[in-house]
């Protein structure tokens, strides 16, 4: 699988919030790279290529660091975004290997329809699964075509690709196919007009001692 990106980076030497402030004013996103034992190296990445490469789960980038020829693969862990501007604040890169796994969270994706009038019960929104590191799966279609009411669909139904296994419960329920909930109207007939005299009673009583 060829990276979702190719990025060109460089070291920063300059730490804190002001300076990330300063780089971000300058059209570049902070980063830092870490894995396989080594010193975790702080990156700026350019932001707009940055941006756009991270519309992609689970994205594999292909970093060259300050102008080297061989570039490094990084998978993107965590982004920091802000909270109302379409800006990336952080982004936390893991450094691998081709072949090597990585576990990650692979979304699921319901497809297909169950039995009319029912109603779909999703518990689980992602599975989290090995895979290599070159060859995440983009996301898992979890089928209910034709499933009656009652219907489950647990994480040992989901086809797997070669190479990737869950981490996860085989037991673990993903989905439920249930009966729509129906409310009982309340029954608005009275027995009677509570406080009401019967005839008797209205009549009063006319017999002198």
């Amino acid at each position: 699988m060829a990276a979702d990106a190719q990025l060109n980076a460089t070291t920063r030497t300059e730490f804190g919030k002001g300076a990330s402030r300063r780089l971000r004013r300058d059209g570049a996103t902070p980063a830092v790279l870490y894995g396989h034992g080594s010193d975790p190296v702080h990156l700026a990445l350019p932001a707009q290529e940055t941006f756009l490469a991270l519309r992609t789960a689970n994205a594999l980038l292909e970093i060259a660091v300050d102008g080297e020829k061989k570039p490094v693969l990084a998978l993107v862990k965590q982004v920091q975004r802000n909270p109302i501007r379409p800006i990336i604040e952080h982004v936390d890169l893991l450094l691998v290997r081709e072949g090597e796994k990585v576990q990650v969270d692979v979304s699921l994706v319901i497809v297909g329809e169950a039995e009319r009038g029912s109603l779909l019960n999703q518990d689980l929104q992602s599975l989290t699964v090995m895979a290599p590191a070159t060859d995440i799966p983009t996301e898992f279609e979890v089928s209910v075509e034709g499933l009656e009411i009652g219907a489950q669909v647990l994480v040992s139904d989901i086809t797997l690709p070669d190479g990737v296994e869950s981490t996860i419960d085989a037991d673990t329920l993903i989905v439920s196919v249930n009966a729509p909930v129906v409310e009982e109207e309340e029954d608005e007939t009275e027995e009677g007009v509570e406080g009401e005299e019967s005839d008797d009673d209205a009549e009063g009583d006319d017999t002198e001692e």
